[in-house]
């Protein structure tokens, strides 16, 4: 792209991630950030209050394991992308505002672009911060024991990579419900659909297993686990997990493709405030 393009797509990024910052229908994504901090701290408080209640380094590392899966994947990262993404173009329809920009002299794939990465600074800034906070709280209240695990053992590594799953999964979640709000006059019907496709993957053919997105996310993950409750994981379907040369491009990948598809198909969309 020429540099007036980049221009372009910088203007709506400066416009748009105010908006969603702001924005007033998202209140609730910030209580999906905020939730696991506030419980990470409440844990800390009470061990530190009653030692005996606190687990060790590597317990705690491994309930944060959990968390991460079991509430960030399935359930904050879900459904933050679903309040974030699918208002960037359904808000403004709702707003009717969305036809100034399509008077703006700006190619629709631009607008889609720009949009896209708005929404995905709100998402990345909002719960990789939740990620990196949550999982230093967990175990500061052994003092000393965490500082070593996070500076000399493998602590500030898997933090890391929690993180980049994090972003990882505001990436690919955040393009799907970008599309869900571009298209669907309802985008609650297809987050509901992905969101029961997503919890059935553990019990899905190894092949089905790998068109989803929390398949690879987890095959990052720094720590694996079993969610799956004892008498269900007869169910369960044992597959490798994919190597992180292949899930992080793949998912950067499908992020692509599926912007690309909603840019083409933005090119021929037609404004309509009567729905």
């Amino acid at each position: 792209m020429n540099p007036a393009a980049w221009r372009q797509i910088g203007g709506v990024i400066r416009l748009e991630w105010k908006k969603t910052f702001l924005s007033r229908r998202g209140w609730w994504v910030y209580l999906l950030a905020l939730a696991p901090v506030g419980l990470t701290l409440m844990h800390t408080l009470v061990a530190l209050r009653y030692p005996r209640a606190g687990g060790t380094v590597f317990q705690d590392s491994q309930v944060f394991a959990v968390m991460f899966e079991t509430y960030f994947l399935r359930l904050g990262i879900f459904f933050g992308c679903v309040g974030v993404f699918s208002n960037l173009f359904r808000g403004e329809m709702l707003e009717k505002t969305l036809h100034y920009y399509y008077m703006t002299p700006i190619r629709r794939e631009l607008l889609v672009l720009g949009k896209y990465l708005s929404g995905l600074l709100v998402a990345v800034v909002l719960f990789t911060a939740s990620v990196a906070v949550s999982f230093w709280l967990m175990g500061r209240h052994h003092g000393a024991p965490w500082t070593e695990f996070l500076q000399h053992g493998p602590g500030f590594g898997q933090m890391g990579w929690y993180v980049v799953v994090a972003a990882l999964g505001c990436a690919g979640y955040g393009a799907v419900f970008l599309v869900a709000g571009l298209f669907i006059r309802n985008p609650m019907i297809p987050a509901a659909t992905v969101w029961v496709w997503e919890n059935l993957n553990p019990f899905l053919p190894s092949l089905l297993k790998k068109i989803s997105v929390i398949f690879y996310l987890k095959s990052l993950c720094p720590v694996q686990i079993s969610n799956v409750p004892p008498p269900l994981r007869v169910l369960v379907t044992e597959t490798d997990p994919t190597p992180a040369w292949i899930a992080l491009p793949g998912l950067l990948a499908l992020a692509a493709v599926v912007l690309a598809c909603a840019a083409v198909s933005a090119r021929r969309a037609e404004i309509s405030y009567g729905e």
